[in-house]
């Protein structure tokens, strides 16, 4: 059918309608009931009210209005009729506005009312006035349980950024996706090598937030789990818990360790791939002799062994889940995350590195792996300058973080670079902020010997730097307290690269000069900021001993072969102390030699190629014996 035929027949269809309708108007108007029997309209059941008040008007217009039989009186009735119906209307039309308003109104009250019911419900002033009679008491416990649920509500300067974890996106933003892919796929061909000639079967390896599982990894044994063990001051704590079988493992591991056994280590892995203490010895190891691909890869094995044992309430990237170290258990977790950071330093992934830092520091806040003497140096590495003043002022709620080193001297940097790079916004926080200048003053004036340790290490060969060393405040390397005197070593060892850019020497030339001045007419500032210094940091013991300034270092420890059989000592006997070369927590001995007497001297020539067998000078016999042969 075409529109046009389509057009007609709706009209035609219309006109029908009317002509109907017409007549069946024509008909109720000739019927006799017409006029008892008015149009009903179903709108005007929705203003009764206007209804009701034009019945109460109607008998007094009309007892006004027929006086007579007169005409003109009755023209004048009809038009005060009509007036009064016109009002009426418009009355009825602000009525029904006023009454659509307090209708909302009135809906948005019952709404409110719930919502203010529910709040008050949440709401933590217990003895509020609403729900109790009487004056309140408790006003300051109420604000400092509103205060701890603000802080608690607030986010931490901890959170970890997921995305930020894979070193590989890092690298992508770096190189380019193209270079980064073509890394990939030269891996992937080293890794199938690897697989030729064992088990070609393949299987679900799990997703991962801390490494990213290669494919030719075993499948994750379940010797691992965690529980829940209490939720305190807002924290949820969680602890490692081992299965029977990795109880029984662990203990061949430490029959194996006692005994210098790399074989038997070794051989507890082909067996129970994602033992955590073996994969750590073995990637140090590997680490001893060059092969830190190898390293990485046993670090990360044992990253994913140990997330994927997480508790499904384990959530450590908000910052609000505890793993308190002084549990066996969770050692591993620890130490390995130490190392896997290190080795994302190396490979440049800065930012990556960053947000491990944070994590190791979210998890046990007594910081047992010094996290926070290098969180500072990877966050200037990443340039997130922001993030680092907030983290010293969020940070345990004060702002303590500027007496160490470490922090004193990069928040002077954290500004300078702020600076260079938003000048204009920067002149609106010098009312509330300290400039560069004078935060590198303070930490001169706070940590003088820093100057001379960093001259050293850098190098920083120029004339001025000798002139100024050659001052009385800038000639000593001791402070007088082995803590910091530590802490100081920490942070030369770590971020003296840093100071590497001209810029920044130039800063620090300029502010070294400017203390120097500042002695010259008084010396009572000295004398301050050593009274700071004192009471900061006066313990006479070194309370962080247990930090190794190796573990800081960009330089990768290596052993010559005759010496790895002692690689599996405890570090701190390779740890000389920087005060007469002593050595920091001596342990007794090492393995005794062993005795070769009435032995095969070939046997015994071959035993002694093991690096963990130690024979001391009795192979000078078994070279003779030998000889003799």
């Amino acid at each position: 059918m075409s529109v046009r035929l389509l057009k007609k027949v709706l009209k035609e269809q219309e006109l029908q309608q009317q002509q109907h309708h017409d007549e069946s108007e024509e008909e109720e108007s000739e019927s006799p009931d017409s006029g008892t029997r008015p149009a009903i309209n179903p709108f005007d059941l929705l203003n009764d009210d206007d209804v009701d008040q034009l019945q109460e008007d109607e008998p007094e217009i009309d007892s006004e209005t027929v006086v007579g039989n007169n005409p003109k009186q009755e023209l004048s009735g009809m038009k005060s009729m009509a007036d009064a119906t016109s009002t009426s209307n418009q009355k009825s039309k602000k009525k029904k506005k006023k009454k659509c308003k307090t209708g909302l109104s009135s809906v948005t009250n019952k709404v409110e009312e719930p919502l203010d019911d529910m709040l008050d419900t949440l709401s933590l002033d217990v003895n509020s006035s609403r729900h109790q009679p009487g004056p309140t008491k408790t006003k300051p416990e109420t604000s400092k349980l509103r205060a701890e649920f603000v802080k608690q509500c607030a986010p931490s300067a901890l959170q970890v950024d997921p995305k930020c974890l894979n070193p590989e996106n890092e690298l992508r933003r770096i190189f380019g996706s193209k270079v980064v892919k073509s890394f990939e796929k030269s891996n992937q061909a080293s890794s199938s090598r690897q697989v030729i000639g064992g088990r070609r079967g393949t299987h679900y390896t799990r997703k991962t937030i801390l490494v990213s599982p290669s494919e030719h990894w075993p499948r994750w044994d379940g010797s691992l789990s965690m529980e829940f063990l209490e939720t305190k001051d807002g924290y949820h704590h969680f602890r490692y818990v081992h299965s029977s079988s990795y109880d029984q493992v662990q203990r061949t591991f430490e029959a194996a360790k006692a005994i210098h056994d790399l074989n038997g280590i070794a051989s507890i892995l082909l067996y129970h791939p994602y033992h955590l203490d073996s994969l750590v010895t073995m990637a140090d190891y590997f680490k001893f002799v060059g092969e830190h691909q190898m390293s990485v890869d046993s670090i990360a094995k044992s990253l994913y062994a140990l997330e994927c044992a997480w508790h499904p309430r384990f959530s450590p990237l908000q910052a609000n889940c505890h793993l308190k170290i002084c549990h066996e258990t969770n050692k591993p977790l620890f130490t390995t995350l130490f190392t896997h950071m290190k080795n994302l330093d190396r490979r440049g992934c800065h930012r990556s590195a960053l947000e491990v830092c944070k994590l190791l520091l979210s998890l046990d806040l007594d910081d047992p792996m010094g996290a926070m003497f290098c969180v500072d140096y990877f966050a200037l590495r990443a340039e997130e300058y922001a993030w680092l003043e907030w983290f010293s002022e969020d940070y345990k709620s004060d702002n303590s973080l500027w007496l160490f080193p470490n922090f004193s001297y990069s928040l002077a940097i954290c500004r300078f670079c702020l600076e260079q790079e938003e000048p204009s916004k920067d002149a609106d926080t010098c009312a509330t902020k300290s400039n560069s200048a004078d935060l590198m003053k303070q930490a001169l004036m706070l940590h003088p010997s820093v100057l001379k340790k960093l001259v050293t290490k850098v190098p920083l060969k120029d004339q001025a730097w000798t002139n100024i060393l050659k001052h009385v405040f800038f000639r000593s390397e001791k402070t007088g307290s082995a803590s910091l005197d530590h802490l100081i070593n920490i942070y030369v060892e770590r971020s003296y690269i840093i100071w590497r850019l001209p810029d920044l020497q130039k800063l620090l030339r300029v502010s070294a000069l400017q203390v120097i001045e500042t002695l010259e007419h008084s010396t009572s500032d000295a004398k301050d900021w050593a009274c700071v210094r004192k009471e900061a940091f006066s313990s006479e013991n070194n309370e962080y001993s247990h930090l190794l300034v190796s573990d800081f270092s960009d330089t990768v420890p290596t052993l010559p072969p005759e010496n790895l059989q002692n690689f599996m000592v405890d570090p701190r006997m390779r740890e000389p102390e920087r005060n007469g070369g002593q050595i920091a927590n001596p342990l007794d001995g090492g393995p005794a030699p062993r005795d070769v007497a009435n032995r095969n001297a070939l046997a015994v020539l071959f035993e002694s190629m093991l690096p963990w067998v130690n024979y001391g000078d009795s192979l000078v016999w078994v070279s003779k014996q030998i000889d003799a042969v």
